[in-house]
C-alpha cells in the first residue's frame, strides 16, 4: 500500500491495441485476484486502452469502445488498479481521463458495467444504476451510465 500524502509521479497514454502492460494488470486483478476465467475477449481489438504508470511502472488501465447499440455512447471497461495503488484515487483519475476522451471524441453518454460492490465509486463520480443486477462470471453487475455533455 502506498502511504498517503506521498507524491506521485503519474504518466498516461491510450493505445488502440492492448499492451502488454494491461493485460498483465488485467490478469493480476481479475484472474489472480477475482477468480474470473474469460478476461479477453474481441472488444480487445476495437477499444482505446488507457494505462497509467507511476514512474515506470504499469499500475491501472481500462478499455473504452464505441457502444454499436446506442447512439452517442461509449463504454468503458475492464478498469483495474494494482491492489497496492488502491486508495491512492487512481481509479477517479483513470475515470477523468476517459470522460475527456470521450468528450474529445464528441460523444455524450458513457456506459459500463460496474461490479456491484464498486458501484458505490461509480456513483460519487456522477454515474447512475439502471436495471436488475446480474452476474458475469459469479459476480454481481450492474448497468450503470453518465451523460457527459
Amino acid at each position: 500500500m502506498i502511504s498517503k500524502g506521498v507524491k506521485m509521479n503519474l504518466k498516461y497514454k491510450f493505445f488502440d491495441y492492448l499492451p502488454q502492460e494491461a493485460k498483465d494488470i488485467r490478469i493480476e486483478v481479475f484472474v489472480n485476484e477475482q477468480k474470473f476465467e474469460n478476461e479477453f475477449d474481441d472488444i480487445d481489438d476495437i477499444a482505446y486502452h488507457l494505462i497509467i504508470w507511476e514512474g515506470e511502472k504499469a499500475i491501472a488501465n481500462a478499455r473504452l469502445y464505441r457502444d454499436e447499440d446506442e447512439k452517442n455512447s461509449y463504454i468503458i471497461g475492464r478498469l483495474a488498479v494494482l491492489k497496492e495503488y488502491r486508495k491512492c484515487h487512481i481509479g477517479t483519475k483513470l475515470m477523468n481521463l476517459l470522460e475527456e476522451k470521450v468528450k474529445a471524441l464528441s460523444d455524450e453518454k458513457i456506459n459500463l458495467s460496474a461490479q456491484c460492490r464498486a458501484r458505490a465509486f461509480y456513483e460519487s463520480l456522477g454515474y447512475r444504476a439502471s436495471g436488475d443486477i446480474y452476474l458475469d462470471e459469479y459476480c454481481p453487475h450492474i448497468h450503470m451510465e453518465k451523460l457527459i455533455k
